[in-house]
């Protein structure tokens, strides 16, 4: 397949590029900076768009990045970036997949479209939860809609388990220190996917035509965060003995941490797991085990 990428320079992005181009496929980099390399397309969804004829002749395009959600505490302002940066890039690349024809469009989504599912599974046929990250991601998904001939598939991503960067480039090292614990009561469920799943599931997704719409991707087994953070802690040899009451998580990180870490989220990959995709990292402690390596 001829695929084009955008934020393939991210996490999930690069390790993408990678897999695709190891398989065999000819991926094409959308890239914001100067073109460096062959392969690559300059593109800017805030100016010029998608260049014409630039995707011409491609099978798929898959639509990642965005500014992280967790790199700083969400102000007015900040949050703003986050709908900018996802909302408008989306909607650009949505508008280039219809002009061109393109019969594939993934684009990037996340599991906080739930919110708070509490005790519940949320799987693919649960409605928006309430919260600013709920709305954003209703949103972000909304602004596919321009790619009405294409097989649009929204990729609901779950906190990826890696073994650089992500969510254990920041947590790993306090743990480290000795300075982890769990946040709140701990009973909140946490939904996460490792980066190798990542990869396949949206590999996987290129072939299914017959899977269209919202698609979960997290593991299949939602743990409670306190056992998360007791997991984590023995990875690093360490003990988590610095719990962080709720009241003082929030007054630290405010909105970010109250929708992040404090919010129940307990997604099921419905979609994935009806049509038979195999987990390599189905539970915690083998994915933190394949971030070890």
């Amino acid at each position: 397949m001829r695929i084009a990428v955008a934020g393939s320079h991210g996490l999930i992005g690069s390790a993408l590029v990678e897999s695709l181009t190891g398989s065999g496929h000819e991926v094409l980099r959308l890239v914001r900076g100067p073109v460096t390399g062959d392969r690559q397309i300059r593109w800017d969804p805030e100016t010029f768009g998608v260049p014409p004829g630039a995707l011409d002749g491609v099978d798929a395009v898959v639509g990642l990045g965005g500014v992280g959600l967790g790199s700083r505490r969400w102000s007015g302002w900040f949050k703003q970036q986050l709908r900018d940066s996802r909302i408008t890039p989306t909607g650009v690349l949505a508008e280039a997949v219809q002009q061109a024809g393109v019969p594939v469009f993934l684009s990037a989504s996340a599991t906080g479209f739930y919110g708070d599912t509490g005790e519940e599974a949320a799987t693919e046929a649960a409605p928006v939860g309430v919260g600013f990250l709920a709305a954003l991601t209703a949103d972000w998904e909304a602004a596919t809609a321009p790619a009405v001939d294409a097989r649009v598939v929204h990729l609901r991503t779950a906190p990826v388990l890696s073994r650089s960067g992500g969510l254990l480039g920041r947590l790993r090292p306090l743990y480290r220190l000795g300075l982890g614990g769990r946040i709140g009561d701990g009973d909140q469920f946490f939904s996460w996917i490792s980066l190798s799943d990542e990869v396949r599931a949206i590999t996987y997704l290129l072939d299914a035509a017959e899977i269209a719409g919202p698609v979960n991707l997290a593991a299949p087994h939602a743990v409670r965060y306190g056992d998360f953070s007791d997991e984590l802690a023995r990875l690093v040899r360490r003990r988590a003995v610095l719990p962080v009451p709720a009241r003082l998580a929030q007054a630290v990180g405010g909105e970010m941490v109250g929708d992040l870490i404090l919010t129940s989220s307990r997604v099921e990959p419905a979609v994935l797991s009806e049509h038979g995709f195999g987990f390599a990292h189905p539970t915690l402690s083998a994915a933190l085990e394949y971030t070890r390596a």
